[in-house]
């Protein structure tokens, strides 16, 4: 590698806050696109959204550097709000990026810690355990074979069948007994690991979504299966009934989930134990929103500034000004 070229070209007013979005073509969902719109109105030109295959970053002349693919040089921005769907993300891709913008000193909303934690299910099974929470009895593997997991599980009742990193309701089904559930093992695609999980009757087609923020309920909404089966998402075709401060007990579980994960943004999915009692489902780190949850963006909006206001006050190292200076 060549000393650092101080002729390079750096950005003149990059941006404060970003929002970090999955690499292109993909499209971005309606309520990362809702939230942009908030964030570039409280930002103005100091806010930016950047793709993950728009960037390059590494060392040069001992110290962390991060690039445009036209080779314009960029300080770290204060704030990022990661939209990067947690459960595709890889470790050496995506989570390395995450990575390095925290180490150059970064604000990450949530943090690569926290998505390490919520983007695999046992993962985030483990941490909701640990902190003492409700979840449903659970099983899965490392490298076991996956019809030798089926034979081991030693259960004649329905069991739900989840991949580890699925999301949406995708490559989730029942099996009503064990026969069934053996019938089935050997045709499963088994590019990552399954889980085996209690069924929760009670709660069969019905999913109570909580978004948290910053330690707070801000919005919740009841799903519900329109056609009798497991899932509720509205991804498989479920129906959507807002529901904020209807259920007290399960927004103060879903707060105490997003804590036990790090997390500062988090959609917990909760199921009914019984009409009063709860149990988390899974937790997500990268949320959705229905159009009618009015209170979310406000919320992540105020979160960000919050994260921004104390980057300005002087937390957590340089400001991205001091860099821009240190740049050129």
């Amino acid at each position: 590698m060549q000393p650092q070229d101080r002729t390079r070209p750096v950005i003149a007013a990059p941006a404060r806050v970003w929002m970090l979005v999955r690499q292109q073509p993909t499209a971005l969902r309606r309520s990362t696109r809702e939230l942009a719109d908030a964030l570039a109105d409280a930002h103005g030109e100091r806010f930016a959204v950047w793709h993950t295959d728009e960037l390059l970053f590494g060392v040069q002349g001992g110290r962390l550097v991060l690039r445009t693919l036209g080779g314009a040089e960029l300080p770290a921005p204060d704030v990022v709000c990661v939209r990067q769907v947690a459960g595709p993300m890889r470790d050496d891709r995506e989570v390395t990026l995450l990575r390095h913008l925290e180490r150059m000193g970064s604000i990450l909303v949530n943090g690569v810690g926290a998505h390490l934690n919520s983007r695999n299910k046992i993962w985030q099974l483990q941490e909701l355990a640990l902190a003492g929470l409700p979840v449903p009895d659970t099983l899965s593997y490392a490298t076991a074979p996956l019809e030798g997991v089926v034979r081991s599980l030693g259960t004649e009742g329905a069991c739900v069948v989840k991949t580890v990193s699925g999301c949406k309701g995708t490559q989730v089904f029942l099996a009503p007994d064990a026969r069934m559930l053996r019938a089935v093992a050997g045709s499963l695609q088994q590019d990552v690991p399954f889980l085996f999980q209690e069924h929760v009757a009670h709660s069969h087609g019905r999913t109570l979504r909580v978004i948290v923020v910053d330690g707070e309920p801000v919005d919740a909404v009841l799903h519900t299966s329109d056609n009798g089966g497991l899932t509720a998402n509205i991804a498989k075709g479920g129906s959507a009934a807002l529901c904020r401060g209807r259920y007290p007990r399960a927004e103060a579980l879903a707060v105490d989930a997003a804590r036990a994960l790090g997390l500062d943004i988090a959609g917990v999915d909760l199921l009914f134990a019984s009409e009063d009692t709860y149990t988390v489902c899974e937790v997500n780190a990268v949320p959705g929103w229905r159009p009618a949850m009015d209170a979310v963006v406000p919320a992540i909006t105020a979160c960000v500034n919050r994260r921004l206001a104390a980057r300005s006050e002087g937390a957590g190292g340089k400001s991205m000004d001091d860099q821009v200076r240190a740049l050129r």
